[in-house]
């Protein structure tokens, strides 16, 4: 008996340190958002005063709020499905039998290793509107670039540095699911006159679609809430809050405006946001998912 308990004890004291890990630095933190998002505090904590749902009601009264929303949207469907697009074509290239190929699948997944906030330091100098070598480039084809003026060139930024950050780990899972497809199926297809891109729509993409549903939630995660380092490196919510998103919303109230109620309520409300697009993603993408 004492075996058997010692057995069914076992798996927790493994996980314990993970658990306490995450229960440290996640969900006590979102405990203290939510019960933050109650009261008016006093910026360097001398006091707090209990408002219930007023820092709810003021932020959902917020012009900005909803602009941030929109500017959050328009990022977060660009990042998601640019990322996914171009993993899967790199990931299609990448897994031809070609001389040098580990090489190149190497080097495809370096990006991943970057800090979000290093990666947007990165392209900030390639399109530097003096010094960068892509707005030179841009300024040769008759294009004016200069991001610190132009709000849709602040986003275009954004999302360019947000993108090439999560590609590699997109193309890691599409390539090892283009991997596990059988070859025999292609062949077959092949010799009943398929040809490449009728292969890729037909049965390449189809069973490749639990990897796609999985990497649309988690790039989905992530345009919302890691891609915080990069717009910070980059643009800092400008200009003109043109690139000012949810995220970079929470931070700004609650670290720069010391409006601590309101942050906490924006980051309970991202929270729940977050977690309805997955719910939906879940109820009406799921089903759609070839397993």
């Amino acid at each position: 008996m004492a075996t058997f308990q010692r057995h069914r004890l076992t798996p927790w004291l493994l996980l314990s340190p993970q658990l306490a890990i995450v229960a440290i630095f996640f969900f006590w933190p979102a405990a203290q958002a939510v019960i933050q998002a109650f009261y008016v505090e006093d910026p360097f904590g001398l006091g707090r005063v209990f408002v219930a749902f007023e820092n709810f009601t003021r932020v959902l009264a917020s012009a900005e709020y909803y602009r941030a929303l929109g500017i959050t949207i328009t990022f977060s469907i660009s990042v998601a499905l640019g990322a996914m697009a171009l993993a899967l074509l790199l990931a299609v290239l990448a897994d031809r039998v070609i001389k040098g190929a580990h090489g190149y699948k190497t080097l495809l997944i370096w990006p991943y290793a970057v800090a979000p906030a290093v990666a947007g330091v990165l392209w900030v100098f390639m399109l530097d509107p003096e010094l960068g070598l892509i707005s030179a480039w841009l300024e040769a084809m008759g294009i004016d670039w200069n991001h610190q003026l132009n709000g849709g060139q602040a986003m275009a930024l954004v999302i360019m540095a947000s993108i090439w950050k999560q590609m590699s780990y997109n193309f890691v899972f599409f390539l090892a699911g283009l991997q596990a497809i059988p070859k025999s199926l292609l062949e077959a297809a092949a010799m009943d006159n398929a040809g490449p891109w009728r292969r890729f729509w037909t049965i390449t993409f189809p069973l490749l679609s639990p990897t796609s549903f999985f990497l649309l939630v988690m790039n989905s995660v992530y345009a919302f809430f890691e891609t915080f380092g990069t717009i910070d490196a980059t643009t800092a919510g400008g200009p003109g809050g043109a690139t000012r998103t949810l995220v970079y919303k929470v931070y700004e109230d609650g670290f720069i405006g010391y409006d601590l109620g309101s942050s906490a309520a924006q980051s309970v409300l991202l929270m729940l946001l977050v977690g309805l697009l997955t719910l939906l993603q879940f109820r009406y993408l799921e089903s759609k998912v070839q397993y």
